[in-house]
């Protein structure tokens, strides 16, 4: 028997598929809970990557891989193919390509360092040359960016959704850290990214995880609110009934007892609980203790909120943006497809009403992990990466980047007043008709919502689901003129640092927040703290 493997490098974690090659069956599953790089988005991996060099980065990744593909049930040494799919950047750290040309768009900015574009062209390489622990002679296949931050993973939400053959105006988003997008308006594509932060995979939130098992991923009302719990193979199931405004448990549910912390679109679905409940004024929750208590001792509070209406706020800025370049009105706009953990477990209805997706949409298709299902099909035909470079030279001239646009940058603003002023809809289209912009319309009515998966991996395989815990490595240093008083540690909100006995200071870079952060180095009382001296463990 031959084996191949599919892989999803994803901002948040790393997805992988054991595969039986003989017949194209998934035979396993095994997924990471976090990324082993410092930080909770993009720019965070970015970051790291230049300070400490493009090398060391591609070491942790690989080392990553290696410790997921061991847990995939499969012999390695009967492995003939590898698959993969991401954003470019995750890709590029895997490849070990330089990053520097992500890391600084633009042709001037590149003029002005002397960096040199590199090409990420679909393509077959060496799985072993890149650091995998599969037989010499293992290929390694992978499909082609787009452009800049939209990658492979966004060529996959448009070609496994439908998105690419539906006819009339449509809207696709993985909704992910990164929330890739792309809009299609007859035979044209336009596509961007925006940067919505890691609240929607359940990061920077104080009970946040990604989706797996344990994991509040919804609230159904019914008198009281009903927590919705993923069970251990990632399925739905009831859990309590409680009440926020009284701070309790008012029925216990199947799942009582089972929660481990809540994920993104439990987040969402908490945010429209709170907006239905009359709980969120002025960027605050009005509860007795500013939480919300759900099962189980997990709880969100404001802040996990206000991190929660940002991400919305990116990704309905990013919708505005794309619909203006288009030349169309929302309400032109009525079908919406949705990718992605986030898109797969999220109440489409929920959703549409706090702005994640367009008012005006009327049939929303949520489907999974769009990634790792292209990469496993590229596994089982490998030819098709020469449909799929068709596909991506035919959509890069209508890209567009929400950093620099001014459109983005409007609604962006708009959506902060929004949400944490408390700016009403009437002044938010009162601006944006000052601006040039159309007006924001009014959700009506309830619209049809076609679940075509159940979770997130719709086959885990008959081996199962396999979860790892051990991956990324330690940064390590001393700050001459530390004191040793472990503020930095008592502030760290992951607890990824510890200040050993000689006042070493030691991160884990799984747990880090990274540049989005700093809470250590800006916590120092004596202002010593400097987070970029922190070095690699020798043993990673």
């Amino acid at each position: 028997m031959s084996y191949g493997i599919s892989l999803d490098m994803g901002t948040s974690g790393t997805r992988a598929h054991g595969v039986d090659l003989s017949d194209g069956k998934i035979l396993s599953t095994s997924i990471t809970e976090c990324h082993p790089l410092p930080g909770a988005n993009i720019m965070d991996h970015l970051t790291f990557c230049i300070n400490v060099g493009t090398d060391t980065a591609h070491r942790i990744v690989m080392d990553t891989v290696n410790k997921v593909i061991r847990t995939l049930d499969i012999d390695l040494k009967k492995v003939e193919k590898v698959s993969i799919c991401g954003n470019p950047i995750q890709l590029s750290l895997f490849q070990g390509i330089p990053i520097d040309d992500l890391a600084f768009a633009g042709e001037n900015a590149h003029k002005a360092r002397g960096i040199k574009a590199q090409e990420r062209n679909a393509g077959v390489f060496s799985a072993v040359d890149v650091g995998m622990d599969v037989p010499d002679g293992c290929e390694l296949y992978v499909p082609p960016s787009i452009r800049h931050e939209i990658g492979a993973d966004a060529l996959a939400m448009m070609y496994k959704s439908g998105f690419l053959e539906q006819k009339d105006n449509c809207l696709v988003t993985d909704y992910g850290t990164n929330a890739e997008m792309a809009l299609k308006v007859g035979d044209n594509i336009y596509t961007g990214s925006a940067a919505a932060g890691p609240a929607m995979e359940g990061q920077s939130i104080q009970c946040g995880m990604l989706a797996g098992p344990g994991a509040i991923s919804d609230l159904e009302y019914d008198f009281q609110w009903k927590c919705v719990v993923l069970d251990e193979n990632i399925m739905p199931q009831y859990g309590d009934k409680v009440d926020f405004n009284l701070g309790m448990v008012i029925e216990e549910g199947p799942m009582h007892g089972k929660a481990k912390g809540i994920t993104g679109t439990g987040v969402v679905a908490a945010v429209a609980a709170a907006l239905d409940s009359n709980l969120w004024k002025r960027g605050k929750l009005a509860t007795s203790d500013g939480k919300m208590l759900f099962q189980d001792g997990i709880y969100i509070d404001s802040h996990d909120i206000s991190e929660a209406c940002k991400a919305i706020g990116a990704m309905r800025a990013g919708h505005f943006t794309l619909v203006e370049k288009a030349g169309i009105k929302f309400e032109e706009l009525k079908i919406m497809y949705m990718a992605g953990a986030s898109g797969t477990y999220v109440d489409a209805v929920k959703a549409r009403e706090v702005g994640l997706l367009p008012p005006s949409c009327d049939k929303i298709y949520q489907y999974g992990n769009t990634s790792l299902a292209m990469a496993t099909d590229i596994l089982r035909d490998p030819e098709l990466l020469d449909e799929l470079q068709t596909i991506a030279d035919g959509i890069r001239a209508n890209h567009v980047m929400f950093a620099s646009d001014k459109t983005f940058e409007q609604i962006y603003v708009q959506e902060l007043a929004h949400w944490d002023e408390g700016m009403g809809m009437d002044m938010y289209n009162a601006n944006n008709e000052m601006f040039g912009i159309q007006p924001l319309p009014k959700v009506r009515g309830t619209p049809e919502v076609f679940r075509m998966v159940n979770r997130d991996i719709p086959d885990l395989g008959p081996r199962g689901l396999r979860i790892i815990n051990d991956i990324g490595t330690e940064l390590k240093g001393y700050m001459p003129g530390c004191t040793g008083c472990k503020k930095c540690e008592r502030e760290c909100p992951e607890d990824a640092l510890r200040v050993e006995a000689d006042k070493r200071i030691v991160v884990k870079t799984k747990n880090c927040l990274g540049t989005a952060c700093y809470r250590c180095q800006f916590s120092c009382p004596e202002k010593v703290y400097k987070y970029g001296t922190l070095k690699l463990d020798s043993k990673a």
